[in-house]
């Protein structure tokens, strides 16, 4: 498919790893580069967090009038259990090298650094987050930081306000009015991984496309869907 025009590309994601994330945005406009091709981004239900992330890779971005769009920050979750595994009458034994190898160990006590340690890791890696979204937005950001990199996601309308999209649109009607009514859109599925791979599917404007899980054993792949369907929550998805 080296002749054609443009690609499209359709994100709807609520996060993930931001490293990925990275990944998946430099090798976009790799390619872009190499094959001297311009790249719209189409956001569905969601694209924020690392979703968004990967659609600034996008020259232009576009998305539905009830798209979330946004999240520009960096979260950490997780639980306590030194009190419950003190009632159950469990003691916790860690042997480390290092003095710093347990930190955020659930199952003791907060440590104040530890927590201050995480959250400059945290500002390290939402430093990046914002640089990348600044660079290949710039000119077209209007909020001010405080607003557009605070964690916040909007609706794609206000987040057309912000400048961190460039209209509001579906892919089948902004291709036909960059490049005609006769234009075609071909989808290029992703390599299947095995039987749960292929057995999986999910809906991209009327067409049915493989999401590769990886090969990854059925309690990993529970594992996943479950932080998959936390991430989605967060939402109202």
């Amino acid at each position: 498919m080296s002749k054609v025009p443009s690609v499209a590309l359709l994100v709807n994601s609520p996060g993930g790893s931001p490293v990925q994330s990275n990944l998946i945005l430099k090798r976009i406009r790799q390619l872009a580069e190499e094959k001297d091709k311009k790249v719209y981004v189409f956001c569905k239900d969601v694209a924020a967090s690392g979703g968004y992330y990967i659609a600034v890779a996008g020259d232009e971005i576009y998305a539905a009038a009830s798209s979330i769009i946004g999240s520009i920050g960096v979260i950490s979750a997780g639980f306590g259990f030194e009190k419950a595994i003190e009632k159950l009458g469990v003691e916790r034994r860690v042997y480390t090298a290092g003095t710093s190898k347990s930190m955020l160990d659930p199952f003791r006590p907060e440590n104040p650094a530890d927590v201050a340690r995480l959250k400059q890791v945290q500002q390290d890696v939402h430093d990046a987050f914002i640089g990348v979204v600044k660079d290949r937005r710039a000119g077209k950001l209007t909020g001010h930081d405080d607003d557009l990199f605070n964690g916040s996601f909007w609706s794609a309308p206000k987040a057309l306000d912000l400048g961190l999209i460039d209209g509001v649109s579906d892919v089948r009607t902004k291709m036909r009015e960059l490049h005609g009514d006769k234009v075609r859109l071909k989808v290029v599925p992703i390599s299947s991984g095995g039987l749960l791979s292929r057995l999986r599917r999910a809906a991209i404007d009327g067409y049915r496309v493989p999401v590769d899980i990886s090969g990854g054993s059925l309690a990993d792949d529970l594992v996943s869907t479950v932080e998959a369907r936390a991430l989605w929550s967060r939402f109202g998805l």
